[in-house]
């Protein structure tokens, strides 16, 4: 016979168990009055003060987001272990309160790796990556190992080549390098960032058993590094080692043939997400509608857009930067607007793309709108946005806006810097843009050929000379970059404009490339403005050689023998032209007013009001006469041409 007190035991041992899977289905239906149900009988049973099943509920509190709840109901756990304690930092943690997460992680009585892992999570979450790196270097100290997750978090924190070594080199001494496949994943998505594709590599070929994230990771390394060949032998690997592609593989390597315009292989892998039913998966879709954008195939985009029979975030987004990117402002505008009337929420790429779009065609109205648009989803924050803010506002010559907007920046990676060195050389503030330069290298990030090139504009547009000769002769030595055709043009011109003519030439004949229309197009440029005809004409003779029809150095010959008087000499350049067929190429201005955009060729300005035009230019010259700014015979030599007389009669 059993015992009344073996009853009871039994009957609690049942209702423990009972009580513990319906907290677990409260986690499943994700319903705040279950949870307060379930709150409620364990209160009438008293076993609300029971420690397990205060952990439990509480982390359901925190999964439900009812910060009040955790708060209330951790103050009513009589006893506390280290599971409380973890579960109310992630919980605030999880809701970006990262002080107060700090202010309950250090007065914890103990701390587990649950507990450092919490906490570098949460700083992770709100881009405190050197506070990450903080925690790491406390943990080690305090004799902690750390776990894979440990690893994996301080991995998604990585973006320069430095810091992931350093983190490799902790995993390989933890013992997780090649045993791990959660660390082996981490480790070469961190490479990738850190264009280290080597090493990723290396990582991927000594994991002992890789899943297929491991495979979809190596694939998308191989194509944000430019080596799209690699990526499809890694394709076509993953093939022969048994995994079948998913949409992510797939979604990848459409991805990589729009990168290189290749628009065969593109359709090859489309006739694979046919046969496999992939093209009903948005990303996919999205993929293809961006790769016959890339591959100027506008209307094939449109049509399978149109075709879709759900639009979500992914296909609205990729249609409206297809628009974007192709020049078709207005229409990537309306599809953002019905994206956001339809509760579908833009992605940082869409902002990106639009804002480009809006910067190249000079339309700082659209811009600025898009700019509140950003700001009231809350996503000046973001990386991809910031920096796509500060590069439409130097491309607008907002200066200030977007240097505002870059010191507001948490954190910032090569492409912001690069961004801002750029845009700070292009808008004239040469000085400003070293001092960034500079500040990028204490920062501890490498510079990349982008960044050179910005900072030899820097020196060019600034006339620093002997700076930008010190750039250009120790890139490789100090950086490790090799000069490219782009660096020595813009030593080319630093040269020419600043008079060294001679020595921008010899820059010419002894750098590795061959010169081409375009560097020797700024040497002439040179010999232009400072009236040197002997080497304009060899220059323009060089120029000839390489492109006979190419009508810029023909025309800068003849003008120049005509303002000389030489007009036997300026006759025989207009037959030459004629005698091999040379084509003068018109030259055309636009302006963005409101939103339309006003296009102006050398030969149409008189049907765009040309009488008002040239009265308010002559006005203008008299003024700029009478303030001293340029000589009088500019005045007395801008009269009305035959066009203009054409126009009145």
């Amino acid at each position: 016979m059993t015992s009344p007190s073996r009853t009871r035991n039994l009957n609690n041992v049942s209702s423990s168990s009972s009580y513990s899977l319906l907290i677990d289905r409260g986690f499943s239906f994700s319903s705040l009055p279950y949870a307060y149900a379930i709150h409620a009988r364990l209160l009438k049973l008293g076993l609300h003060r029971n420690t397990f099943f205060g952990n439990r509920l509480l982390h359901l509190y925190s999964c439900l987001g009812t910060f009040f709840s955790v708060f209330q109901y951790f103050n009513d756990i009589p006893v506390k272990n280290i599971f409380t304690w973890n579960i109310l930092v992630n919980a605030l943690a999880n809701a970006g309160r990262m002080a107060d997460a700090r202010k309950v992680f250090d007065i914890m009585p103990e701390r587990d790796t649950v507990s450092w892992n919490t906490i570098m999570s949460g700083y992770a979450g709100t881009d405190h990556f050197d506070s990450v790196f903080s925690a790491v270097y406390a943990m080690r100290r305090l004799g902690l190992r750390g776990n894979a997750y440990t690893i994996s978090i301080s991995a998604s924190c990585v973006f320069t080549q430095l810091q992931a070594k350093q983190v490799h080199g902790n995993a390989v001494r933890c013992g997780f390098d090649s045993s791990s496949v959660v660390v082996g994943n981490s480790l070469i998505k961190m490479y990738e960032r850190a264009h280290l594709v080597d090493y990723a590599c290396s990582v991927f070929w000594r994991l002992e058993n890789p899943d297929a994230i491991s495979w979809n990771s190596m694939i998308s390394a191989f194509g944000n590094s430019g080596h799209g060949s690699s990526a499809f032998e890694c394709f076509r690997s993953m093939w022969a080692s048994g995994f079948s592609p998913d949409e992510f593989s797939i979604s990848a390597m459409i991805s990589i043939c729009a990168d290189h315009k290749d628009l065969g292989k593109g359709e090859q892998l489309l006739g694979r997400c046919f046969k496999f039913g992939f093209l009903s998966n948005t990303i996919v879709s999205s993929a293809v509608i961006d790769m016959y954008s890339q591959c100027d195939r506008l209307n094939d985009s449109i049509r399978l857009f149109e075709e879709m029979e759900i639009w979500d975030s992914a296909t609205l987004n990729s249609m409206a930067s297809a628009y974007a990117k192709t020049g078709f402002v207005h229409e990537a505008l309306n599809l953002f607007a019905m994206a956001v009337s339809r509760n579908v929420r833009p992605t940082e790429f869409t902002f990106a793309s639009l804002l480009s779009s809006s910067s190249c065609f000079g339309l700082p109205d659209q811009g600025m709108q898009i700019h509140c648009c950003v700001h009231k989803l809350g996503m000046e924050a973001d990386l991809i946005i910031s920096t796509a803010l500060v590069d439409m506002y130097m491309k607008l010559g907002s200066v200030g806006s977007a240097t505002e907007i870059f010191s507001s920046m948490t954190f910032k990676d090569l492409i912001s810097w690069n961004t801002m060195i750029m845009g700070l050389a292009q808008n004239g503030q040469a000085a400003e843009s070293m001092r960034k330069f500079q500040q990028l290298l204490e920062s501890g990030i490498k510079p990349d050929r982008i960044t050179l090139l910005g900072v030899l504009s820097a020196c060019r547009h600034g006339g620093m000379v002997y700076e930008g000769k010190m750039i250009l002769y120790s890139m490789e030595e100090e950086h490790g970059i090799k000069c490219a055709l782009e660096h020595y043009a813009c030593a080319v011109d630093m040269m020419g404009r600043s008079g060294r003519l001679g020595e921008a030439m010899k820059i010419i004949e002894t750098m590795p490339f061959k010169p081409n229309v375009s560097i020797l197009g700024l040497l002439l440029e040179a010999s232009i403005i400072h009236g040197n005809l002997s080497f304009t004409e060899k220059v323009a003779e060089k120029m000839m050689e390489f492109e006979p029809e190419f009508s810029l150095p023909y025309l800068v010959l003849g003008r120049m023998y005509g303002r000389r008087g030489m007009w036997e000499s300026m006759a025989w350049m207009w037959k030459m032209m004629e005698k091999r067929g040379v084509k003068r190429v018109s030259e055309c201005s636009w302006i963005g007013i409101k939103n339309q955009i006003f296009i102006f060729s050398d030969d149409d300005v008189l049907h765009h009001g040309g009488e008002v035009m040239y009265s308010v230019l002559r006005l203008l010259i008299w003024e700029l006469v009478k303030e001293g700014y340029i000589p009088r015979e500019h005045e007395e030599g801008f009269e009305k041409d035959e066009d203009e007389e054409d126009y009145h009669e």
